[in-house]
């Protein structure tokens, strides 16, 4: 199976520049952010590990967005991922901002249940978008409706939507990517090659197959003890569905990764290269502690970011993850894991490393 995007892996390696400021002790400012442009959601998936953000019907005001976003550009930060703890297509704006976010100088990635990526917004942002990634998690209606606890007609309505955005993308000659992600559970594992075939067939570019985390501050603790184990020979039933236009990225080694004794380093290293950003516009240094005031660095609504991130709550931030903060325990598979394994080794290397 082949994993060209690095989904199952990490992109840091191809920021050299970035990483030796770091090294050396510059100030320097996120390569990557996530944002959340709207609190509010249309499905309540039995899985979400927000859910005690409660799903609050607040939406960053676009005219302050769209002035940070600037200045984030000009900062140096090179991509923005909507999703958050919301679904960010509820925004009334989403499509204006993500026109802007790339004006701006930024990469744009979007993660969205897809039920409201209709033609109309699909023909406004695909070309600004570098990807889009439809979390869709089952094979069939029924199961669907039950998994993201929301009516079965959503389920074709998403995939509506994506014939359609597939068919815009080639009829103006966008280059964003799109593809599905189904997070793989009990329910659903048997419907894993269904999706793979309905995806397939509507022209998209991917699917991804990844693990449950446990998210500590979750209310649902349905699957935390899900033994990925029993699933691992789903990997070779989906590489029939692979061609030179599909694939499917089978997240083994995250899966692998859950039986892990340790983590592999002894300090989050990855914070100064990506940031969170609510949707009351608070800026927090990890996913995992949204709500943990130690973790806040301030709020766009009322600083620039440039303040945000060379601000006193930042740096206090950044001296508990550096001389308390026990790894082991944050959330299992975080986005930052492989990064912190990279950045561990680049600044704890064992021998013979100049034999190259």
């Amino acid at each position: 199976m082949q994993d060209e995007f690095r989904i199952d892996s990490h992109k840091l390696m191809f920021h050299p520049r970035r990483v030796a400021g770091w090294l050396s002790g510059e100030k320097i400012y996120p390569l990557y952010a996530e944002l959340s442009p709207s609190g509010a959601c249309n499905h309540r998936c039995t899985f979400c590990a927000l859910d005690y953000m409660e799903y609050r019907p607040r939406f960053l005001d676009t005219a302050t967005l769209k002035e940070r976003l600037s200045e984030m550009g000009l900062l140096g930060v090179k991509s923005v991922m909507y999703g958050g703890e919301g679904e960010p297509l509820l925004h009334r704006d989403i499509g204006d901002i993500i026109v802007h976010t790339r004006k701006a100088g930024i990469d744009v990635g979007v993660t969205t249940n897809g039920v409201l990526l209709t033609a109309k917004l699909a023909e406004q942002v695909l070309a600004s978008t570098a990807w889009i990634k439809v979390s869709l998690n089952a094979g069939t209606a029924e199961t669907y409706a039950k998994i993201h606890r929301t009516k079965p007609e959503d389920f074709e309505r998403v995939f509506a939507n994506l014939r359609d955005a597939v068919r815009i993308r080639r009829e103006t000659g966008a280059r964003c990517t799109i593809g599905v992600q189904i997070l793989l559970l009990p329910e659903n594992a048997g419907e894993i090659e269904t999706l793979a075939g309905k995806a397939k067939d509507a022209g998209l570019r991917y699917m991804v197959v990844k693990p449950y985390s446990q998210h500590h501050k979750s209310r649902t603790r349905t699957y935390a003890d899900v033994d990925y184990g029993q699933f691992r020979h789903l990997k070779e039933r989906l590489v029939r569905f692979e061609d030179s236009a599909f694939s499917v990225i089978f997240r083994e080694r995250t899966m692998q990764k859950m039986t892990k004794p340790v983590r592999g380093y002894e300090r989050c290293l990855a914070l100064p290269f990506w940031s969170y950003i609510d949707s009351d516009g608070n800026v927090w240094g990890c996913s995992a502690y949204l709500g943990d005031e130690r973790f806040r660095y301030g709020n766009i609504q009322r600083q620039s970011f440039e303040q945000i991130w060379h601000g006193a709550l930042r740096q206090a931030n950044l001296h508990l993850a550096g001389a308390e903060l026990d790894p082991e325990s944050c959330r299992m598979n975080c986005r930052m894991d492989e990064i912190n394994l990279y950045l561990w080794e680049l600044t704890h290397p064992r021998g013979h490393v100049n034999f190259i």
